[in-house]
């Protein structure tokens, strides 16, 4: 990260952070300002940060080191694959300190700088992050915002914006006033387009996202999963009690999407406004388990059965679908997400987990176990460095479709063998 205090570095990395880690990126956040805390304990002033404090100078040139070398071992030893050095950085010898560090690692090196000259955008983050920050705590509003303004002072005596000839040679985005502009320079690769096409499509303006599953199905009620079916009576009405709910809520210019399958459209009919179908928002592909109950699954498929228990986040269904699949086939709907304002996204109980873990930061492991029961409504509002969420039960309560975690998903021999014959022919496929 490049940029002057209060210009939403730390709100960028924990973004661009959970999202790498969303599609399968091991991704980890390295904030300075963790190390400087851990460092010198008790803060004082904006006079840390003067450019001829020598002794905090020194101070801050080891932090960075420190994190560095944290950066190395998490790259180096813990299989990460992209770590977000998250600081100012905001002149040429620290970057080239950090250029140093990275050539001598084999690591390659993305900038991302964020300008703003908004007063209005400069205020409210101060007011909404660092007001409650470590530290300024136990400090009046006036006195937080009078030395956060001088912090900002002392290092525009310093700054060095990433100049377009003399630093061409490296890899980087520029942000302007939190996305009215873009300047993006030398992408390397994959992982880094990737990031550029995220950082393109994220805002500030202040929304809400509201996620449902779709009323109780036939299907719901006979406990099986997958299918096509139609609502119950019970379903129809909560759709109808969805739809008295989100009058109220009075929501400015809201966005209604649904999923190709007629459970879906059912309930979204029932509020009597236009929605757009996304076929990337249809359930989870169970393949030749579709419309089987778990039981019945156990007893004729019980490797599958097993193997599933055993990892659910990447286990495919045969002809079928895994949670991995599913993260893939919806992060278009993630950046469309990212990119609107008041969504109302009505879909199924896989893919609301994969949404969820997006906004709420769940791991892989956690994800295809996150609890979203029929009937009810999260609204999601996104805040400084995560998300809000309101749970809103509406109408009857319905059947319980949510399995839980196995305690001991314990795989027999046979599936053991198997597990292992499929890893090995992945890692074949690997090597090839």
């Amino acid at each position: 990260m490049v940029g002057l205090p209060a210009r939403g570095k730390t709100y960028i990395s924990t973004k661009l952070t959970r999202y790498l880690n969303w599609i399968g990126v091991p991704t980890k956040v390295f904030n300075l300002g963790q190390y400087r805390r851990a460092a010198v304990k008790t803060y004082q002033s904006y006079e840390f940060f003067k450019s001829e404090n020598e002794e905090a100078m020194k101070i801050r040139k080891q932090c960075a080191l420190a994190a560095l070398e944290d950066v190395d071992n998490y790259l180096s030893l813990e299989y990460g694959q992209v770590a977000v050095f998250d600081a100012t950085n905001t002149v040429r010898e620290r970057r080239d300190l950090i250029l140093s560090f990275a050539k001598n690692k084999g690591f390659k090196v993305f900038f991302v700088e964020s300008i703003c000259g908004d007063p209005d955008v400069i205020a409210t983050n101060i007011m909404q992050v660092k007001l409650t920050g470590p530290d300024y705590e136990d400090c009046n509003k006036e006195e937080v915002v009078e030395d956060f303004l001088k912090r900002i002072d002392c290092y525009k005596t310093t700054y060095e914006p990433l100049d377009e000839e003399i630093d061409g040679q490296l890899s980087y985005i520029k942000i302007f006033d939190v996305g009215k502009r873009y300047l993006v320079n030398r992408v390397q690769d994959h992982i880094q387009s990737r990031i550029v096409y995220y950082l393109m499509n994220i805002h500030i303006a202040p929304r809400s996202i509201y996620i449902c599953r779709h009323g109780e199905s036939e299907l719901n009620v006979q406990q099986r999963i997958g299918g096509d079916s139609s609502l119950t009576k019970c379903g129809m009405e909560f759709a109808s009690e969805m739809a008295k709910f989100i009058k109220e809520q009075n929501i400015k210019d809201l966005k209604v999407w649904t999923s190709h399958m007629k459970r879906t459209i059912q309930t979204a009919e029932a509020l009597g406004v236009p929605y757009e179908q996304w076929k990337a928002l249809n359930e989870i592909n169970a393949g030749v388990c579709e419309e089987m109950t778990y039981e019945e699954i156990e007893q004729k498929y019980p490797r599958e059965f097993a193997l599933r228990d055993h990892d659910k986040y990447r286990y495919r269904y045969p002809k079928g679908e895994s949670y991995e699949d599913l993260v893939q086939r919806l992060e278009p709907v993630i950046m469309e997400l990212e990119r609107q304002e008041n969504v109302l996204v009505i879909c199924h109980q896989a893919v609301m987990r994969c949404l969820l873990a997006y906004f709420l930061d769940k791991t892989a492991d956690e994800l295809p176990y996150v609890k979203c029961p029929l009937h009810t409504v999260l609204k999601l509002t996104p805040v400084a460095y995560g998300c809000q969420v309101e749970c809103f039960p509406i109408g009857e309560e319905a059947v319980d479709t949510h399995r839980e975690k196995p305690v001991d998903a314990k795989l027999s021999s046979e599936a053991e063998e198997a597990l292992y014959a499929d890893l090995n022919l992945l890692r074949l496929g690997a090597a090839v």
